[in-house]
């Protein structure tokens, strides 16, 4: 049903390939710059796949976190910390604030990275047992909230690719049915050898930059990063006197359950995640002036999309782009981090540029590659969708 209580974002975080907080990652969008590159601090004998790393090291992180590296600190969890202390800053949140606010964190890898020093012949117990102790994916949720505050609860996602969105979900559920008044949510994934080997054993990574919607695209190209959100309801809003960055007007997830990895042809969970964001939103889909799509660049992914996009819009397709050309798919956390992205398009009015496409597809989006919107951008559509069909949607709108 239509959202009843209007839902705010105060706060907003990232780091991505693309930069550090959101002053970095605004210009890098504006002026069509990618983050992709060749691998510097994964060290892989596939090191002819493009990624898109952050560009720090987790020494480099820990300092900027006021921390020593630890053997016990994983990278998704550094990127999580600065992705986290940015929002929770933005929204002014005290430590009575966070005590009764839920955390919800999306990751996949976890501690992966740790896991795999574990198993490369290191000797020592001691430290064999800090690299495996912060392995699980629950780990990773609590020690990214930890230096913050004790949250009210902490809770981790873990659906794949649409991971994140679906902890932004999780939470607004969370505040919907009176659980709670503030929650903070999103993602955060780093890349790992398991991670890299995985997508190069399903054979869709591309040996160049992605290629989102283009017809020669070849598959996708992994990244990392992370980014968290604070959600509010009205009344909190009210009762601590801040800014809403904007609403969260509406949101949807469901499941077609077509394959372990690829989606349906006709993009049935992506028609349906869509129509109900939609409808919790309470517009019609000429209402939408952006659409953040998930286009991972692979084959299966851009064309099944195009059909459920041309399924929702007809003829009357809004501007549409994958932003995955600059930061590679950071996988559980790319939901959060590409709904950033699209707060900052419309608190700036401007649209998220296709970099890197050339070709039309046969019967699919000609996505946008400029800047320039023909109209003010009120609501915009971000995508996440996982693997086993796991589908997700969230509209975003001007307050």
């Amino acid at each position: 049903m239509p959202m009843s209580e209007s839902l705010f974002i105060t706060g907003a975080g990232v780091v991505s390939a693309i930069g550090v907080g959101k002053a970095e990652t605004l210009a890098s969008l504006i002026s069509g710059k990618t983050g992709i590159g060749r691998m510097k601090y994964l060290h892989s004998v596939h090191d002819d796949l493009p990624v898109g790393e952050v560009k720090l090291d987790n020494t480099e992180m820990a300092r900027m976190l006021g921390t020593e590296p630890s053997e016990g600190l994983s990278r998704t969890v550094l990127l999580g910390r600065l992705a986290l202390r940015e929002a929770l800053g933005q929204a002014g949140l005290t430590a009575a604030d966070i005590a009764v606010a839920p955390f919800i964190s999306a990751t996949t890898v976890g501690g992966m990275d740790r896991r795999e020093l574990f198993y490369a012949g290191e000797r020592d117990c001691d430290r064999k047992h800090a690299l495996i102790a912060v392995h699980n994916c629950a780990d990773s949720s609590i020690q990214t909230a930890e230096p913050f505050g004790r949250f009210a609860s902490i809770t981790t996602v873990s659906t794949a690719c649409s991971s994140a969105t679906n902890a932004i979900i999780t939470g607004a559920n969370m505040l919907r049915c009176g659980k709670a008044d503030v929650v903070v949510a999103g993602g955060s994934e780093s890349l790992s050898l398991f991670h890299l080997n995985g997508f190069n054993t399903l054979m869709i990574l591309d040996h160049e930059q992605c290629r989102p919607f283009d017809r020669d695209r070849a598959g996708l190209n992994l990244g990392e990063g992370a980014a968290y959100i604070v959600i509010e309801t009205e009344a909190s809003v009210a009762r601590r006197g801040v800014k809403p960055l904007c609403r969260l007007s509406g949101y949807g997830n469901a499941c077609d359950a077509f394959h372990q990895t690829a989606s349906s042809a006709d993009g049935e969970g992506a028609f349906l995640a869509m129509q109900e964001a939609l409808h919790t939103a309470g517009i019609k889909a000429e209402d939408i002036d952006y659409v953040n799509a998930h286009g991972t660049g692979t084959p299966n992914n851009d064309e099944s999309e195009s059909r459920a996009l041309c399924r929702i819009f007809g003829s009357k397709m809004p501007p549409v782009s994958s932003t995955k050309s600059f930061t590679g798919h950071a996988t559980s956390a790319s939901g959060s981090i590409e709904a950033v992205f699209c707060m900052l398009a419309m608190e700036h009015q401007f649209l998220l540029p296709n970099i890197n496409w050339k070709t039309p597809m046969d019967e699919g989006i000609v996505p946008v590659t400029d800047t320039c919107p023909k109209r003010e951008i009120r609501n915009v559509l971000s995508n996440a969708f996982g693997f086993g069909g796991n589908d997700s949607s969230m509209i975003l709108s001007k307050t």
